[in-house]
């Protein structure tokens, strides 16, 4: 069993898993094309079948090696739920579960390092960015009821209701046409809106978001901290178990020199 694990928690194994991952993930985009069914659709397909074989195999020597404890790793569930999805039987009103067979390509997630640490960041950082979200809907709320009680009349289109005016202002912070698809025609009826409008993008692009990238930058840091301190603290650890070794191997040393001498 110990020897299984080691192959399962090898660095070669892993590398094999990647390029698995990687292979059937451009297999599954050669599959919408037609020219390339066409040409290789029995090959994509052997491919694919292949790949869903080796993630299968893979689940269940780690089943086996971890058993109970496989479910403790939340990357472990991941690749679990990801893998039984593309299980699940194919045919009329469960067509679209063919579909989500793209889904394994995410398991490079689970199985790249820099990749985890990325995902592990942005799950610490959603309690910091609940309170953004919160604080750019009110911003939204307030600008959105605003805009619909100024432009609403001669634009309805666009700010009629609050939820147009949530999207057209969703528009605008993403600055996609703003200025000359949806400003400057407002500006021509009401010649002093780009006020409201710059103070909007001012408020959410260029401030509430800012405070999302803040966000995950401190959590990545806060992450990267933690792993240097496991690092240091499983260095310092073998350090003093070398060290504890190296004292008795001199104590042992000792005793025979002491030993040596009494009998000579």
């Amino acid at each position: 069993m110990q020897a299984l694990k080691q192959v399962i928690e090898s660095a070669l194994f892993q590398r094999f898993i990647i390029a698995v991952i990687l292979v059937n993930a451009v297999t599954l985009g050669l599959e919408t094309s037609s020219t390339a069914m066409a040409t290789a659709g029995g090959l994509l397909y052997a491919l694919d079948r292949i790949a869903l074989s080796i993630f299968v195999i893979e689940i269940v020597l780690k089943l086996v090696v971890y058993r109970h404890n496989f479910f403790r790793d939340g990357w472990n569930v991941f690749d679990f739920v990801v893998v039984s999805v593309t299980l699940a039987p194919t045919g009329e009103g469960v067509a679209v579960l063919r579909a989500l067979r793209v889904l394994r390509a995410l398991r490079l997630v689970s199985v790249v390092p820099s990749m985890r640490k990325v995902v592990n960041a942005l799950l610490k950082a959603i309690p910091g960015m609940t309170s953004v979200l919160t604080l750019l809907l009110l911003v939204f709320y307030v600008a959105a009821v605003m805009s619909t009680k100024l432009f609403g009349e001669a634009f309805p289109e666009w700010f009629g209701s609050i939820g147009a005016s949530f999207y057209t202002l969703f528009q605008v912070m993403t600055l996609e046409s703003w200025s000359m698809g949806i400003v400057r025609p407002v500006m021509e009826v009401y010649p002093l809106a780009w006020l409201f409008f710059i103070v909007f993008i001012l408020l959410t692009t260029f401030a509430v978001l800012n405070l999302f990238i803040a966000i995950v930058v401190d959590a990545m840091t806060v992450v990267e901290h933690k792993e240097q301190d496991e690092t240091r603290e499983l260095v310092s650890t073998d350090h003093a178990e070398l060290m504890t070794e190296l004292r008795a191997l001199r104590g042992e040393i000792a005793e025979l020199r002491a030993a040596r001498r009494n009998t000579d």
